[in-house]
């Protein structure tokens, strides 16, 4: 499972699980173009590949300008010449407390962060994976994208809205060989979880969790890592559209099965009621 001699865009890539996705994915062979806010943090990390025998460029960039976006998108296809691999991975968790308490302009600025970045980083790069005939794109997803998530509405409706458009696109680009999945890390102590725990009281029942986790540890931010490899890597195969939880869902089981899970509408968002649920049912039955 590698992902040598690829060309890797990278968000949100100065810290975090960015900064560990960046180690994780530098290889001697691969480029990558990393992308974040923090300058001297994002020189730090390329640095840091440089010094392991890879190759990388550091492109500072708030992704929620569109100007800034297309001059940093323009860099970096002009240092990597082509994208094999994009990681939408970028993300911030404020405005955190009830929903008419939420700055309004706060709010639309996550859909920024979340939707409208990413969006715009996948039309830059989709023409020439097309063009190739392969490509892989990985979109971050996170709590409230598949259910409710009270304090957090901003979040949890951006996410939402990145999964839903993770799997038309996935659908619309299949027949060209181009992949694109989202990523569920599950509760990481990074950056984000500070946030939560700077917000008190307004996250409501997650600051108390988020406490209980700052003393205790989340998910290993390398399983994420591991997730995101199998996902830019051969090994994942023809696996689109789907919305993979790193610390639950049996991924580590599913190379050469793309084909067979695609056929399903498992690890999607999608309702659960007689509706849907039928189909299914006779689906199966009929394997």
């Amino acid at each position: 499972m590698t992902v040598d001699n690829h060309n890797i865009l990278l968000t949100g890539a100065s810290r975090g699980i960015g900064r560990a996705l960046a180690l994780t994915l530098a290889r001697p062979g691969s480029r990558l173009a990393l992308m974040a806010r923090t300058e001297e943090a994002l020189v730090q990390v390329s640095q840091e590949i440089k010094e392991m025998g890879s190759w990388a460029v550091p492109i500072t960039v708030d992704i929620t300008q569109p100007k800034m976006l297309d001059l940093a998108i323009d860099q970096a296809l002009s240092a990597l010449d082509h994208v094999d691999v994009l990681i939408n991975n970028a993300g911030i968790q404020a405005p955190i407390g009830p929903f008419l308490d939420n700055d309004p302009l706060e709010w639309e600025h996550i859909f920024r962060v979340h939707l409208f970045g990413p969006a715009r980083l996948i039309r830059a790069v989709l023409p020439g994976m097309r063009a190739r005939g392969h490509g892989k794109i990985i979109n971050f997803s996170g709590g409230g994208a598949a259910g409710p998530r009270p304090n957090f509405s901003a979040y949890a409706t951006s996410k939402a809205a990145l999964v839903r458009l993770t799997e038309t696109l996935a659908q619309e680009f299949a027949p060209y060989n181009i992949q694109i999945n989202a990523v569920a890390p599950g509760a990481v102590n990074t950056r984000m979880l500070d946030e939560v725990l700077a917000a008190g009281e307004k996250a409501g029942e997650e600051y108390h969790q988020a406490l209980k986790r700052a003393r205790n540890g989340g998910t290993p931010v390398q399983l994420i890592c591991d997730l995101v490899k199998f996902l830019a890597s051969p090994a994942s195969g023809s696996l689109t559209g789907k919305l993979i939880a790193a610390p639950h869902d049996p991924w580590r089981q599913w190379a050469d099965k793309g084909e067979e899970l695609n056929a399903t509408p498992f690890y999607t968002v999608r309702r659960l009621d007689p509706f849907t649920i039928n189909p299914l049912i006779q689906k199966l039955k009929d394997l």
